[in-house]
């Protein structure tokens, strides 16, 4: 087992970059105009998001091959799946108002940078601080909820502005209080979310309610664990 462990933390970077590999893909699909390819392309990467840090500590990789930091790996990966790609279909689909498609794009890249940057960007409790760049969920909402332009380019600045406020927002799979219930909340919105790719991201009317109080439940708790109400 100790001789295989160099190859097994090379296996595991290899499962991190594989994120890179399905972020390009991503593009590709939407160059073509091909939403639905392209979000399962994201949710994918996501997926390999959840799984192979967790896998990393547990198999110590961090020990076994100190010359390749997989923190900075995960950081790459991350940067290209959940801001550069989504910016991209922001201009390329055209959900901002007309002529502000490129500059919308380029401040979802300007501001993730920041929070990329941030030191401080997790409080104990597995909160983030300030909005934490998740632009492949925001973007996912916009199409499946048919949102207006204006109304998209609210929520992006909105988003952007959230980066640095001291407004925590809440991580489905790390929180800690209310633990069981967000987790819950994070499967019935896994499914939902699939059932929208399933119906070419114009869900049908339940779904978009479901997607929607999804959204709402974790805004609110974001916002709850930035008040007094919560400590007490």
């Amino acid at each position: 087992m100790r001789r295989g462990r160099p190859l097994i933390a090379v296996g595991v970077h290899l499962l991190t970059l594989s994120g890179a590999v399905l972020s390009l893909a991503a593009i590709i699909a939407a160059s073509a105009g091909d939403w639905p390819r392209t979000f399962a392309l994201l949710g994918l990467a996501l997926i390999v998001d959840g799984i192979d840090g967790p896998l990393a500590r547990r198999l110590d990789v961090a020990e076994t091959l100190a010359r390749w930091q997989g923190a900075i790996l995960d950081l790459v990966v991350d940067y290209q799946t959940y801001v550069f790609v989504p910016a991209y279909i922001v201009y390329a689909a055209g959900l901002m108002p007309a002529g502000l498609g490129f500059i919308a794009a380029a401040v979802i890249c300007v501001t993730s940078g920041f929070h990329f940057a941030d030191r401080h960007s997790k409080t104990p409790d597995q909160f983030f601080r300030g909005f934490p760049a998740v632009w492949n969920l925001v973007v996912f909402h916009i199409m499946a909820l048919s949102l207006s332009p204006p109304v998209a380019l609210i929520l992006v600045a909105a988003c952007a502005a959230a980066t640095f406020l001291p407004v925590a927002f809440v991580h489905p799979l790390r929180v800690v209080r209310l633990r069981a219930a967000t987790l819950g909340v994070t499967l019935v919105w896994a499914i939902l979310a699939v059932i929208s790719l399933a119906q070419n991201m114009q869900p049908d009317f339940w779904v978009r309610i479901g997607l929607s109080a999804a959204a709402a439940y974790f805004l609110f708790l974001s916002l709850l664990r930035s008040t007094r109400l919560w400590r007490e």
